[in-house]
């Protein structure tokens, strides 16, 4: 009886899965390799030659070695110490941990995972608005779009669940 009295709460059948839950576990779990890889990337180019190997990328992809992008990013490279990189792979991969952490949950449906990730996404909504508002592109837009939706969608979750609870007495 417990079991079933838990499915109704949630909303759906015993045996079936809330498919938005799922589908933004799993987003959270495909972001969780993706940073992964670039935490793994970053600390790989500890105490390298960063300007060098992005000119040889750049000759590799035949871009512009004298345009204005190439030279900014160069300029920039020189800044990037060992140490900026190691606190970047550091942040790096403490993200892709709580990604993990938050997609896991969410597919398995627990409450504590949908508060997690509607912590998280909040937390980093200003950062995202900021961006946006001093430079704005398609890219951080859709972005943001995307993170309201996620962040609309739980919200809209977890009082339906509240409200669902409250009607079987518990």
């Amino acid at each position: 009886m417990e079991e079933s009295g838990m499915a109704k709460v949630k909303g759906h059948a015993a045996g079936h899965h809330d498919r938005g839950l799922m589908a933004i576990g799993v987003v959270k779990l495909v972001e969780a390799v993706f940073f992964l890889l670039v935490g793994i990337g970053v600390i790989h180019f500890i105490h390298r030659d960063l300007g060098n190997t992005a000119l040889r990328l750049a000759e590799r992809l035949k871009l512009d070695l004298g345009g204005r992008l190439m030279i900014w990013v160069l300029d920039h490279l020189d800044d990037v110490t060992a140490r900026r990189l190691k606190q970047i792979g550091i942040f790096t991969f403490f993200y892709a941990g709580l990604r993990v952490v938050e997609g896991v949950g969410l597919v398995m449906e627990k409450v504590w995972a949908e508060y997690l990730t509607v912590g998280a996404t909040t937390i980093f909504l200003p950062w995202e608005i900021y961006e946006i508002a001093k430079h704005a592109d398609w890219i951080r837009v859709c972005l943001l779009l995307g993170n309201l939706t996620v962040l609309a969608y739980l919200v809209w979750n977890l009082r339906r669940s509240r409200a669902a609870k409250m009607m079987l007495g518990r």
